[in-house]
């Protein structure tokens, strides 16, 4: 397996507004099912309980659970992040706390196949 290049992740400020994420797998049914087409903003600051589109040390990137604010293992600031159907995918229980900066954007409706806020 390779591995990708890392990229610095730029400020919140200087991201686009909004974009959109396409939902893959079951790991956060019954919340989200595989194939849901969401709105995400990049400049929204995430929130315990909510969703977040976030990427994991791998390069991995999923729509995961804010659990709680915790430190990565560099001491870094970052979010404890879970499935919401733990018998699938991967998250922070498999791969440890992600830091701030990994954590890209937060969803703020499913625009497909049933249109709703998040």
């Amino acid at each position: 397996m390779s591995q990708r290049p890392s990229r610095v992740p730029t400020p919140r400020q200087n991201r686009p507004l909004l974009g959109l994420a396409r939902v893959v797998g079951a790991s956060m049914q019954p919340t989200l099912h595989a194939g849901d087409l969401l709105l995400v903003s990049y400049r929204r600051t995430p929130k315990a309980g909510g969703l977040v589109v976030a990427r994991f040390a791998d390069g991995t990137i999923a729509v995961k659970r804010a659990v709680e604010e915790r430190q990565t293992r560099t001491g870094e600031a970052g979010w404890w992040l879970l499935s919401d159907n733990a018998a699938e995918g991967v998250d922070s229980r498999h791969r440890g706390v992600v830091g701030h900066a990994d954590v890209l954007a937060v969803p703020v409706a499913r625009l497909w196949p049933m249109p709703r806020p998040l």
